[in-house]
């Protein structure tokens, strides 16, 4: 029997790579657009491997696959796979986590810079014919005296460090999976997430979506935080409450947001943070750059060869 590639959904111009992959391992490939579970089930019947982007694969869809299949999600996520399911099923599920760390980095970065120095306010004010600059940016540290808390510290998260490091700020990391001795040796102190609200001047959220860190950015979370304070998001919009940021926002609890992702996306055109005072948003563009889409679709069908061939994969996802 002829080993089949499935695409179960994407929105590239073409899926050059993903063929070449297929046909270097003589294997059978087809391409979908799939939306719903039901238009899922539909096409990765018998798939030894399948490609997914944003289509949902729950336990349903992966006891169809034939015995040791891979599935293989296009990004660095993966919550739209039943990972559970697939551990069960003895079904392999590999990620892409590397293939736009840089330029996830750099907009987190230019976020957090934009946020802390009020760039769009003072651009705003400015274009509306004011002229006062301390009226509109107060306050504003330096930052070579601001404190910056990392919630979760992996690869973009160190990248986004070593970004900021010329800067002279101060770094503080709340992870529960780095030593005390990882955080001395690379330049920060670890502390809790309670600790992190309280002592940061901006948190930038870098943890992966999991029941224990959904909304762990919460009204709690908000209240302990300086009123001058401001918190940047480029990781899972789910990490943080966001009727509650709204709030704080509105109520000027907190100094400020940089978001670019959301719990519901595209966000909401009635969402209360449309309207909400000192917040700038774009809309998940973290990932992109001229050459990131390529990249991504070359890595996974990299995995893909390996997945055919039987050999190890280079990203399983954790805990695989």
């Amino acid at each position: 029997m002829s080993k089949k590639l499935i695409v179960t959904d994407y929105n590239f111009p073409s899926l050059i790579h993903e063929e070449a992959a297929a046909t270097a391992e003589n294997a059978a490939f087809l391409a979908a657009n799939t939306k719903t579970a039901d238009d899922v089930l539909d096409v990765i019947a018998d798939a030894d491997v399948a490609l997914v982007q944003f289509a949902p694969v729950g336990a349903r869809e992966i006891a169809t696959l034939r015995p040791g299949a891979t599935l293989i999600r296009y990004g660095v996520g993966y919550d739209n796979i039943d990972i559970a399911a697939a551990k069960e099923q003895n079904v392999q599920v590999a990620y892409v986590p590397d293939y736009c760390a840089a330029e996830v980095a750099d907009h987190t970065t230019a976020l957090l810079l934009s946020a802390v120095r009020k760039v769009v306010s003072l651009d705003t004010t400015t274009r509306d014919g004011q002229w006062s600059p301390v009226a509109q940016a107060a306050p504003i540290l330096s930052l070579n005296e601001t404190t910056i808390g990392f919630l979760g510290y992996g690869r973009i998260g160190s990248l986004v460090k070593s970004r900021l490091e010329p800067f002279g700020c101060r770094f503080i990391v709340a992870d529960p999976y780095i030593s005390d001795e990882f955080a001395e040796t690379n330049g920060f102190k670890k502390v809790s997430t309670a600790e992190l609200a309280t002592l940061a001047d901006v948190v930038t959220l870098h943890a992966p979506l999991t029941s224990d860190t959904r909304h762990v950015v919460g009204p709690d979370f908000l209240k302990a935080m300086h009123s001058h304070a401001i918190i940047v998001n480029s990781s899972r919009g789910e990490l943080i409450d966001t009727q509650a940021l709204a709030a704080s926002l509105t109520a000027e609890q907190i100094g400020g947001a940089a978001l670019d992702v959301f719990e519901t996306e595209p966000l909401e055109m009635d969402h209360p943070l449309r309207s909400a005072p000192n917040l700038l948003i774009s809309p998940h563009a973290a990932w992109y750059s001229s050459s990131s889409i390529d990249r991504l679709q070359r890595l996974a069908a990299e995995e893909v060869g390996r997945a055919l061939r039987g050999e190890p994969l280079r990203c399983p996802v954790p805990g695989f």
